[in-house]
């Protein structure tokens, strides 16, 4: 997703690769909001779409979300969706929808967006790039060349993000 927390000209990059349907992901926004909190505008981080096979509404989810960051609100959106993915599984694109009209999103653009496929592209050539540099499971970071696979354990992520954060700008 080219949604990103802060503006383009930020020194430092820290690429998640999500599935927008793993609670693993939805656990990973702690440490997103917390590195968030501690770089400020001096850490971009990208949401990149890895969705799995496994979870069947995820590739559905990243283009969900890729309408979203075009309506202005790619992040929140994102946010609120992780917060559902079991409901996601029960119930499926439906709550993509609910999730849209909660945040004021234009529904009917929303709706033909998901029809149309008009974001296709965009989730097809993030899960290839992820597979080319071996994204193997979500969450899983990319900093500085560097991959983090989180698809095992999240224990000790953010705090190698932040040793590599750190050393890359200068603190």
């Amino acid at each position: 997703m080219s949604d990103s927390t802060t503006a383009p000209a930020s020194p430092v990059v820290l690429e998640a690769w999500f599935d927008l349907q793993c609670p693993d992901c939805f656990q990973a926004l702690d440490d997103v909001r917390a590195l968030r909190e501690k770089y400020g505008d001096r850490l971009d981080v990208q949401l990149r779409h890895f969705p799995l096979a496994k979870h069947k509404h995820a590739y559905a989810a990243a283009q969900a979300a890729e309408e979203a960051v075009e309506q202005g609100k790619g992040w929140p959106y994102a946010e609120a969706l992780l917060a559902r993915t079991a409901e996601l599984g029960d119930r499926g694109e439906p709550v993509l929808m609910e999730v849209a009209t909660e945040l004021g999103l234009d529904a009917e653009e929303f709706d033909t967006a998901l029809i149309d496929g008009r974001h296709l592209l965009t989730v097809d050539a993030d899960e290839a790039e992820g597979k080319a540099i071996k994204v193997t499971g979500t969450p899983t970071y990319v900093i500085d060349g560097e991959r983090l696979d989180g698809g095992q354990s999240q224990d000790g992520l953010r705090e190698r993000v932040e040793e590599i954060a750190d050393r890359l700008l200068g603190a």
